[in-house]
């Protein structure tokens, strides 16, 4: 038994009454089980977080660790021209060194951002590794290799014989879905319609309802997508996916920009899960999902930065900002999207698209402890005791602001420093590598 105090803290704590509590907070291994105003325990730490604020860990729900080497490579392109051109042919060369290392870069990107928990869709080649750095990091994901066995400019390394995709998926499930405490799960991950067979995708659905998890795909993000899905399926792209038995609270679609009346209520209908990646969709200049709409419909949304590439950054304050400013500009309204909105859907939210609402999301007894500290005494913060504290993490926080990140009751960051992986290296490695193997387009 390990016992973890967070003592003195301001506690955002999620809980249904949305309490803001000022006291400190027992951990036993990789539960909460104590929130009180002063706990007088012995415990083997103990962290003072006198003046920090401390938040429920935020989770990305649509994210692409396997692009984390490539940021900086693919900018100013729409999406097609973007994937063929950029990233399916770097995603090809990948070895699994190079892949072991990207997901390293973006997992301590992700740390240092207060993001505790991710939905990511890898590459077609050397998930293992990917595994294998979110394992070795402590992080909490939810994580499949990438399946493509159609379409046109897809690299012949990453073009897959349908049969072969389906059992290495189904190899890699065996192996790390619910892996280490269930820190690590499996989901399939078709990339989408467009580089898919009918065939896989329903193998996919059967698969995922035998062995009880997630399918994870985009879906609506470019009006190019899905003139090239109508014409090759003879429909729109979520009702595609809808008569093919695909939509429903197992799947999660990225993006679903373009969506039409029918498809918003089908998606609010059968509880499919939508992640939002605002700053993504602005520079592939895809367009601004309709967020309020879906949201006055009940539909499942949740926040992401989806890649670095297309993003450049993978900072879920920034996409936390994004997502709101960029409703309100739309409408014409400064009251849709609020903070307290906002902030729900990068922690409840994003729980509820993991299907874990039972144990992340908030901090509260009996949860997992996935929790982080942040610092806002500074100037871009102050003044630090006035205001609302929501509307600050949104508006004003940044990634910067993280001082330390839980997982499942470990730090894995304390004082800015990255406890479970070596910063300096990465950097150094991801340079040596990028040079290496990668600059070949």
């Amino acid at each position: 038994m390990t016992l973890l105090k967070i003592s003195n803290g301001t506690i955002v704590t999620m809980n249904e009454t949305r309490e803001i509590l000022k006291g400190d907070i027992l951990i036993e291994n990789d539960r909460i089980i104590e929130i009180s105003p002063h706990i007088e325990k012995k415990v083997d730490e103990e962290i003072d977080a006198k003046g920090k604020v401390i938040i429920p860990g935020l989770i990305q729900t649509h994210v692409h660790l396997t692009q984390s080497l490539f940021r900086g490579m693919a900018d100013d392109l729409e999406l097609m021209d973007w994937l063929r051109k950029r990233i399916w042919p770097l995603e090809s060369y990948h070895t699994e060194e190079s892949n072991y290392l990207s997901a390293q870069l973006g997992i301590a990107e992700l740390i240092k951002g207060g993001t505790t928990s991710i939905i990511s869709m890898e590459t077609v080649n050397h998930t293992e590794a990917v595994f294998n750095a979110i394992y070795g990091s402590g992080f909490r994901s939810i994580t499949g290799k990438c399946m493509m066995d159609y379409g046109i400019g897809v690299p012949a390394g990453l073009m897959e014989n349908t049969d072969e995709s389906i059992k290495e998926s189904v190899r890699l499930l065996k192996k790390w879905h619910n892996k280490d405490n269930k820190r690590i799960k499996y989901a399939f991950t078709p990339r989408f319609v467009v580089s898919c067979t009918e065939n896989l995708l329903l193998q996919v659905k059967d698969l995922a309802e035998e062995y009880g998890v997630m399918i994870h795909t985009h879906a609506s993000e470019n009006q190019g997508e899905i003139d090239l899905v109508y014409k090759d399926r003879g429909m729109r792209n979520i009702k595609y996916l809808n008569k093919l038995g695909l939509t429903g609270k197992n799947l999660i679609l990225a993006h679903c920009i373009w969506l039409d009346s029918e498809e918003m209520k089908i998606l609010a209908d059968t509880g499919t899960k939508i992640a939002h990646c605002p700053n993504s969709n602005l520079k592939l200049a895809s367009g601004i999902a309709p967020i309020p709409e879906l949201l006055d419909l009940g539909a499942n949304v949740s926040l992401a930065a989806d890649g670095a590439p297309c993003n450049n950054n993978l900072d879920m304050f920034r996409e936390m900002r994004s997502s709101t400013l960029i409703q309100k500009a739309r409408l014409l309204d400064p009251t849709v999207m609020p903070a307290s909105k906002v902030f729900e859907l990068a922690t409840l939210a994003g729980a509820k698209a993991m299907g874990m609402e039972k144990e992340l999301g908030s901090v509260e007894v009996g949860k997992k402890a996935d929790i982080v500290i942040m610092d806002l005494n500074n100037i871009y913060n102050s003044p630090c005791d006035e205001g609302d504290l929501i509307s600050k993490l949104v508006y004003s926080a940044s990634s910067r602001d993280v001082e330390s990140t839980i997982i499942d009751g470990k730090i894995v960051m304390k004082n800015k420093i990255l406890l479970t992986l070596n910063e300096t290296s990465i950097i150094e490695d991801a340079n040596r590598l990028i040079k290496k193997n990668m600059n070949k387009i």
